[in-house]
């Protein structure tokens, strides 16, 4: 009877900690080639250029290309363009649905070296994803600008699609 108890524990245990179906399906809707097209900054007036991912200017990922892979929630991202460090970065990815009824999803992304574990990174940036569709994305992340909150709003195009 406690091996049986044990065992039902257990499964009950993974099940909760497991991606839900909604989530699973904003994966693989994520998964291909997108292009960032567009850089705004919502309830701002004026010029405005950030460091995003602590990597590069917003200048610099505007029309870079980002490839997201599903089945190990991985990807890269390419940078490109005059004053830029160009190139490709690695990345380790997830969606989050925030509460069930509200339909909204967080999405972190940690930078990763070629090769390492991501889960032995304990620093990234979590995001809104304000909206998802076959062929088009939008993310939001919310920082802290002269002790105010900043929104920052990333646009995508999926390619090949």
């Amino acid at each position: 009877m406690k091996k049986i108890f044990s065992v039902v524990a257990v499964c009950l245990l993974l099940v909760a900690c497991g991606t839900t179906k909604i989530e699973r399906q904003a994966e693989r809707t994520f998964s291909g080639d997108w292009t960032l097209t567009n850089i705004t900054y919502p309830n701002n007036s004026g010029f405005v250029d950030v460091t995003l991912f602590q990597d590069a200017s917003a200048n610099c990922f505007r029309n870079s290309s980002w490839n997201f892979v599903n089945n190990n929630n991985k990807g890269t991202y390419t940078l490109s363009g005059a004053d830029c460090m160009s190139g490709t970065r690695n990345f380790a990815w997830a969606v989050q649905e925030e509460t069930p009824d509200s339909g909204l999803y967080d999405f972190t992304l940690k930078p990763i070296a070629e090769g390492e574990n991501a889960r032995k990174i304990n620093t990234g940036f979590r995001l809104n994803l304000v909206s998802l569709t076959e062929t088009n994305m939008v993310w939001e992340q919310t920082v802290s600008y002269e002790g105010q909150p900043f929104k920052i709003r990333m646009s995508f195009i999926k390619s090949n699609y």
